[in-house]
């Protein structure tokens, strides 16, 4: 493939792409499946505000990663912004565990995806379909990042498409004017009217909520390739945070009044992943949709495939970003003649490659503990998008800048990048309080392995290239890639 210059990174993403990429990332097999779950744990009304909460702190991540993104698009994203508002020690830290995140998250998509099509071709062995995949995407990536584009979009429409006709068939049910015995007032004011287990059990589906969002933060890697970021940035936050609030709370809602809290059905579908006990396939089957089970297994395909190939997309362009700023070995700097990080692109499918051992002895510890690994990532980001936010706006008015020439300024600063790093601790916090309370280390340690792969890298960098703090009046604010 043939090296070329930096300054070619194709700019050839438009604002549907944007906008599609963000929701796509946001909406996949936690809302088709763990969401009945989340109506089990806290009911009807405690499912929906845990979800309005984790979704109003991803608005304001959002928002955060749009005024910076706005003023110096990058394909590194949040890392380049670390390392250029921050400490460059926060941004390798931040980059390469993000790269590793997504790169783990190919592999375990990977896995799945050869699972769920066994449901149609039970006898054929998953790796081959596994395989498949992971030929699929690759080629995908290769060609442009218009490809990835066009395929991203036309992924997510399918489940958006999904979620609107679930939506439609979910009120023609709640009103009665479809097959429906369900009923809808007992099973929206159960427990404390709605709220079962009270503020316990809306603790306990913020987890679930925060791994449902995460992905909308790859609008910021989007804007570094997009034809104009300073109108796609802002156009999609907007229009994607309503959506996604709008099909998720939609969701919730349908299920928890067309089925009861206490179905063994929700719990089953999170636990095992079984597509027939999915909330969604439930009430399709409900209301007479005798093909529901295999309409929502092709959703839940395609659901899997548009991570995995959002991931690639992530991964690639943050490697490529640590190489450009020399916190990895350059050869992942190098694009082919399309644009495409073909150098981070084949690590990144090496990575995916780990998939296949947990076809052999042995391999699912291995496997089990990297994606135990990767659990957290996802958290550290946002928590570095609003450190990096909080320090580029500080340091954007001590030299002298006003607010109000920013192209996209974010709303309720310091209050919205503050909530969401608190929010973003809150529910690290809670993913396994009990291990803590019974000092059960081998837990500990499979929950929280994200947090020392960020840590060690940053203390080891810090001390190694010996950086500091970067003073607020030497920020680097020159708006240039």
């Amino acid at each position: 493939m043939a090296e070329t210059n930096a300054n070619t990174i194709k700019h050839q993403l438009q604002t549907r792409h944007v906008s599609m990429i963000a929701l796509g990332g946001s909406i996949g097999t936690g809302l088709f499946l763990t969401s009945g779950a989340s109506v089990s744990q806290a009911g009807p009304f405690g499912a929906i505000a845990a979800y309005v909460a984790i979704g109003i702190m991803v608005y304001f991540l959002m928002t955060s990663l749009g005024e910076m993104a706005t003023f110096a698009p990058t394909s590194g994203s949040f890392a380049e912004y670390g390392n250029r508002f921050v400490d460059p020690a926060f941004g390798f830290a931040l980059g390469w565990n993000y790269w590793f995140n997504w790169a783990i998250t190919l592999a375990v998509d990977t896995v799945t995806v050869g699972l769920v099509a066994q449901f149609w071709l039970p006898q054929v062995p998953s790796w081959i379909f596994s395989a498949i995949a992971l030929v699929l995407i690759f080629l995908i990536n290769l060609f442009s990042v218009r490809t990835f584009g066009e395929t991203e979009f036309w992924l997510s429409l399918i489940k958006v498409v999904t979620i609107c006709f679930f939506l439609f068939i979910g009120v023609l049910a709640i009103f009665g004017i479809i097959n429906s015995h369900t009923d809808v007032v007992r099973n929206l004011t159960v427990g404390n009217h709605g709220f079962v287990g009270g503020m316990g059990g809306i603790l306990s589906v913020f987890v679930v909520a925060g791994f449902s969002f995460q992905g909308t933060e790859l609008i910021g890697i989007t804007a570094g390739e997009a034809k104009d970021p300073s109108k796609s940035v802002p156009k999609a936050i907007h229009s994607v945070f309503w959506r996604i609030l709008l099909f998720y709370i939609g969701a919730i809602f349908v299920i928890s009044a067309l089925v009861y809290y206490k179905d063994p059905r929700l719990m089953s579908a999170a636990d095992s992943g079984n597509i027939l006990m999915s909330p969604f396939t439930i009430v399709f089957k409900n209301a007479g949709i005798a093909f529901a089970a295999s309409l929502m297994n092709a959703v839940i395909l395609t659901s899997v495939l548009s991570a995995a190939n959002s991931g690639t997309y992530a991964s690639t362009r943050t490697l490529y970003s640590l190489a450009k700023k020399g916190q990895a070995p350059k050869i992942f700097g190098r694009l082919s003649k399309n644009g495409v990080p073909w150098a981070a692109l084949l690590l990144t499918m090496a990575v995916g490659l780990l998939a296949f051992t947990s076809e052999m002895k042995g391999g699912n510890i291995v496997y089990g503990w990297l994606v135990s690994a990767s659990g957290l990532t996802g958290f550290i980001a946002w928590m570095g998008i609003a450190i990096a936010h909080l320090r580029f706006r500080r340091a954007y008015v001590a030299q002298g800048h006003k607010v109000d020439d920013l192209i996209y300024k974010a709303k309720w600063f310091p209050f919205g990048p503050i909530f969401a790093l608190l929010m973003s601790i809150i529910v690290i916090c809670l993913q396994d309080p009990a291990s803590f309370a019974n000092w059960e280390w081998d837990k500990i340690a499979v929950t929280y392995l994200s947090v020392p792969i960020f840590v060690i890298p940053y203390f080891g960098y810090k001390w190694s290239k010996k950086t500091k703090l970067i003073p607020l009046e030497e920020v680097d604010l020159t708006g240039k890639k």
